[in-house]
């Protein structure tokens, strides 16, 4: 992916975000940020990550939001309105674990025929560490205290409450794996 996208991804992400949820494009931004330092380990995938960094959130935008389920209406905002990368859209529809989130839903079968989950294990969990290490101000955290943050703002027994409980191990794995990649990066 080149950088062309990677400024259009920003510019799109801004312009459904930035005055209608201006705490969810700060997150954004610091999870483009977070993209940014972990980019090096992925070689030519780096600039896929930043772009979908910008664009994880955006179908939190009110006028994307046809099922509420944010990672499925944001991707098929950028598949049906812009045509974006496969790769890219895939990417924002399963960004940290939301087949999970799907399943408690009941949308389970619908986000996983519409967008089946990458094959690309690095890049998966560079999204997951990504948007857990990032606060909802675009400031760094430890993932254990983002799920916190999460569930004492949704509450434990909601639906996004319930689903990041539920993935919390695999989120921790995942920061877990992308931490020893980077550890292993020269520096």
């Amino acid at each position: 992916m080149d950088k062309v996208t990677m400024v259009w991804a920003r510019q799109v992400a801004e312009a459904e975000l930035c005055d209608v949820l201006p705490r969810r494009w700060a997150h954004s931004q610091g999870v483009v940020s977070c993209a940014a330092e972990v980019g090096r380990a992925l070689g030519e995938d780096a600039n896929l990550l930043t772009a979908a960094a910008a664009l994880h959130d955006v179908g939190y935008a009110p006028r994307l939001s046809m099922t509420g389920f944010h990672p499925l209406d944001g991707a098929r905002f950028l598949r049906d309105e812009h045509g974006a990368d496969e790769r890219l859209v895939r990417l924002v529809a399963n960004h940290s674990f939301a087949l999970l989130e799907a399943e408690e839903r009941g949308l389970r079968e619908v986000l996983a025929t519409e967008f089946p989950l990458l094959e690309e294990p690095l890049l998966v969990d560079a999204l997951v560490y990504c948007d857990m290490t990032t606060t909802p101000d675009g400031s760094r955290t430890a993932a254990q205290d983002r799920v916190g943050e999460i569930v004492g703002r949704y509450g434990a027994d909601s639906v996004v409450g319930r689903f990041i409980r539920r993935a919390s191990p695999e989120i921790f794995a995942a920061v877990a794996r992308v931490e020893a990649v980077l550890a292993a990066q020269p520096r």
